[in-house]
C-alpha cells in the first residue's frame, strides 16, 4: 500500500483497529488462565510453601516478557508488525498443555518463560500497531481501548478459570480454554491482520514535514527512555512500580485471600475485580488524557493505586478486599494508556516502536520486582508486611513523577 493511500485515524481504519482490540483480548486471556488458580496448584498439588518459591513463575514471567518487549520494539521496525505478532503466538501454543499437563513445579515454571516470550512479541506488536494507525489525534483513547480489551480478557478467563477449578478442580479442566485463545488468535492474526509499518512513514509526511531527525542509536534510545530523559525516565519508573504491584497482588494478594478463609470461588471473584474495573475504566481514562493531558492521571493513579493496596491489607472480609481490588483498578486504569500515549506524545515515530520496547523493558520487569521482593519480605516478615511495602512504594512513585515529569500532550516530537 502507498502512504498516498494510507489514513491515519481510530474511524479511518475502524476495521483492522477494532480486529487488533479481538486479537488483543485473546492476548490477555492467555495471562488470565493463571490469574486465580496458580498459587493454589503450587502449595495444593506441588505443596511449595515458601511464597517466594510459588512467585517464581511471576519472576521469570517478568523477566522474559520484560526483555522480550525490547526486542519486539526493534524487530518489529526491522522486520513488520505482523510477523512478530504470528511468531508470539506460535510461542504461546504449548503453554496451556505444559500448564495442564506439568509433572512437577519446573514445568510451570518453563510454561511461564514461554508465555512470557509470547505476551512481549504479542501485546507489544498490538500496542505499536494501534498507535500506527491512529495517528497522534486519538492516541490515548486508541491506547485505552487496547489495554480495556486485554485487561477485560485477564479479568474474564480469571473469573472463568477460578469457576472451572472450583466445579472441576484444578487440572486439566481450566487451561482447555488457553487452547481455544491460542487457535483464535493465531487464525486472527495469520489470516485478517494486516501490516501496519507503512502508517508512519504517512505520519512523518504529514505532521514532520521539514522536521527531518537524526535517528538516534538503539543505546541512545535506551538511555534516554532509562535516564536521560526526565519524561520518558519518568514514564518508566512508573511503569515499573505499576506492574511492581500488579506482580504482588498476582501472587500474593490470593494468599492473603485464602489465609482469610476466602473460598476458591471467592478468590477467582476477587482476582477478577481489580483487572475488571482496569479494563473498563480504560476507554475513559485513555480519552480523558487526549483532553485534559498525561501528567496528573499519572501522578493520582499511582496514589489511587497506593490506596488500594493499603486498604487490602487492612481489610479481612470479601467486601474490603473488594474494595480495595475496584481503587487498585481504578488506579491503574488511570495510569496504564496514558504512559503508552505519553511516550507516543514524546518519541519521533521513526524510533517511537523501540521506545516503547524501552518502555516495556522496565514496566514488565516491574512483575519480576514486585514478585521478588513480595514474596522475600512475606517469608521474612508475613504476608502483612509485603503488602505494606509495595504499597509505599507505589505512593513514592507518584512524587517522583509529579517532582520531575513534565505534560507530554503538546510536546513537540525531538
Amino acid at each position: 500500500m502507498h502512504t498516498a493511500t494510507v489514513r491515519l485515524g481510530l474511524r479511518e481504519n475502524l476495521g483492522q483497529f477494532s480486529l487488533l482490540v479481538l486479537v488483543n483480548a485473546f492476548v490477555g486471556a492467555m495471562v488470565g488462565l493463571e490469574r486465580s488458580i496458580l498459587p493454589a496448584i503450587a502449595e495444593q498439588e506441588f505443596h511449595i510453601a515458601a511464597r517466594a518459591a510459588i512467585l517464581s513463575f511471576i519472576v521469570v514471567f517478568g523477566i522474559t516478557k520484560a526483555l522480550t518487549n525490547y526486542f519486539a520494539g526493534r524487530l518489529s521496525d526491522r522486520y513488520g508488525r505482523k510477523h512478530v505478532l504470528v511468531a508470539g503466538w506460535l510461542v504461546a501454543a504449548p503453554v496451556p498443555f505444559m500448564l495442564m499437563w506439568a509433572p512437577d513445579w519446573n514445568w510451570i515454571v518453563a510454561a511461564n518463560v514461554l508465555l512470557g516470550v509470547s505476551q512481549g512479541l504479542t501485546w507489544s506488536t498490538t500496542v505499536i500497531m494501534k498507535i500506527d494507525l491512529v495517528g497522534p489525534k486519538q492516541r490515548g483513547l486508541a491506547m485505552g481501548l487496547n489495554e480495556f480489551s486485554g485487561y477485560f480478557a485477564v479479568a474474564g478467563s480469571a473469573l472463568a478459570t477460578g469457576w472451572l477449578a472450583s466445579h472441576y478442580g484444578l487440572r486439566p479442566q481450566p487451561f482447555y480454554l488457553g487452547v481455544a485463545y491460542v487457535l483464535f488468535g493465531l487464525a486472527l492474526s495469520v489470516l485478517a491482520v494486516r501490516e501496519t509499518r507503512h502508517y508512519v512513514a504517512q505520519e512523518v509526511r504529514t505532521h514532520h514535514a521539514g522536521h527531518d531527525v537524526a535517528l538516534p542509536s538503539q543505546g541512545d534510545i535506551f538511555r534516554r527512555a532509562s535516564l536521560t530523559d526526565k519524561n520518558l525516565s519518568s514514564i518508566s519508573q512508573a511503569g515499573l512500580v505499576n506492574n511492581l504491584n500488579d506482580g504482588m497482588a498476582w501472587g500474593l494478594f490470593p494468599l492473603v485471600f485464602a489465609a482469610a478463609g476466602m473460598s476458591l470461588a471467592q478468590i477467582g471473584t476477587l482476582a477478577a475485580i481489580c483487572p475488571a474495573v482496569w479494563g473498563m475504566a480504560q476507554i475513559f481514562t485513555g480519552a480523558l488524557s487526549d483532553r485534559i493531558g498525561r501528567k496528573q492521571l499519572i501522578v493520582w493513579g499511582m496514589w489511587v493505586q497506593a490506596v488500594g493496596v493499603a486498604v487490602t491489607a487492612l481489610s479481612a472480609g470479601f467486601l474490603g478486599f473488594g474494595f480495595g481490588a475496584v481503587l487498585l483498578g481504578l488506579g491503574t486504569a488511570m495510569v496504564y494508556p496514558t504512559l503508552l500515549a505519553a511516550i507516543g506524545d514524546v518519541a519521533h515515530p521513526a524510533w517511537r516502536a523501540s521506545a516503547v520496547g524501552v518502555y516495556r523493558l522496565w514496566r514488565d520487569l516491574g512483575y519480576a520486582v514486585g514478585a521478588l521482593l513480595a514474596g522475600i519480605t512475606a517469608d521474612l516478615f508475613g504476608l502483612a508486611a509485603a503488602v505494606w511495602l509495595v504499597a509505599a512504594i507505589t505512593l513514592l512513585s507518584g512524587v517522583i513523577a509529579a517532582v520531575r515529569m513534565n505534560e507530554t500532550l503538546a510536546a513537540e516530537k525531538a
